[in-house]
């Protein structure tokens, strides 16, 4: 990546420019059995549309505080990008309470209540699908983003030494995150084309920096696997040669 990317949002720019088709992160959820693969592009534009909503729908704000009650999920990893795209803290398992706005799975619904401001429910099924009825008080998020548009500009540009990032009692601005990713891809030993397979929950850095950062620094992409515990070790073995994988971080 670029020297000078200061944001995951640049990151993400630069992956585009360098290589829009390579793929950037396979999902896996091993409970279910499903398996999803997102090129650069196809992420990309995931991001774009979540960001315009994010901005758009829902009016969000720089600095504006969302609570992210996810998991290890390849949305999950959308909805961070998006976050820094428009210039949103993203509180990972952050006070619903406390936040401008929350984003939650199906298994946080009651949780996510707590927020006064707008809320934003995923199913996590397969394929990015819809509620079957959207829960009360909460925009279904497979509903809202199809009809985004495919290119994002915030109204206003992203301070990276504004905060971006907040986990674990953590707080980091974007040019922080993006200088602790270097480091980690660094220590991880990942390399432009790196393949790195991790099972990390996405509550703690170093989940989110296996599971997204790390591997966007380096140029490399993930092999995110959610209810990995449920593979045994053939199982894991097979998917490490499927998969090309050349790093893990399970």
């Amino acid at each position: 990546m670029n020297s000078s990317d200061r944001t995951p949002a640049d990151l993400l720019r630069s992956a585009l420019s360098a290589d829009p088709a390579r793929p950037l992160v396979t999902f896996y959820d091993d409970a279910t059995g499903e398996r999803v693969e997102l090129s650069v592009a196809t992420f990309a534009n995931w991001v774009a549309k979540t960001a315009n909503l994010l901005q758009g729908d829902l009016a969000a704000e720089p600095g504006d505080r969302l609570a992210l009650l996810l998991p290890a999920h390849w949305q999950s990893a959308v909805w961070l990008l998006a976050c820094s795209s428009v210039g949103v803290v993203a509180d990972v398992q952050g006070d619903p309470a406390a936040a401008d706005l929350v984003v939650t799975g199906p298994d946080t619904l009651e949780r996510a209540r707590a927020c006064r401001g707008e809320r934003v429910a995923l199913a996590l099924r397969p394929l990015g699908g819809r509620f079957p009825q959207a829960p009360e008080g909460f925009a279904d998020y497979a509903v809202e983003v199809p009809s985004q548009g495919d290119r994002f500009a915030p109204f206003a540009p992203v301070d990276a030494d504004a905060p971006a990032l907040a986990v674990g009692g953590a707080e980091l601005t974007g040019a922080q995150l993006v200088a602790r990713a270097r480091e980690d891809a660094g220590t991880l030993g990942l390399v432009p084309g790196s393949r790195l397979l991790t099972g990390r929950t996405y509550d703690t850095w170093e989940g989110l920096s296996t599971g997204l950062f790390a591997p966007l620094v380096a140029g490399g992409s993930v092999v995110l696997c959610r209810h990995i515990g449920q593979l045994d070790a053939d199982g894991l073995a097979k998917r490490v040669e499927s998969e090309r994988v050349t790093n893990t971080a399970v």
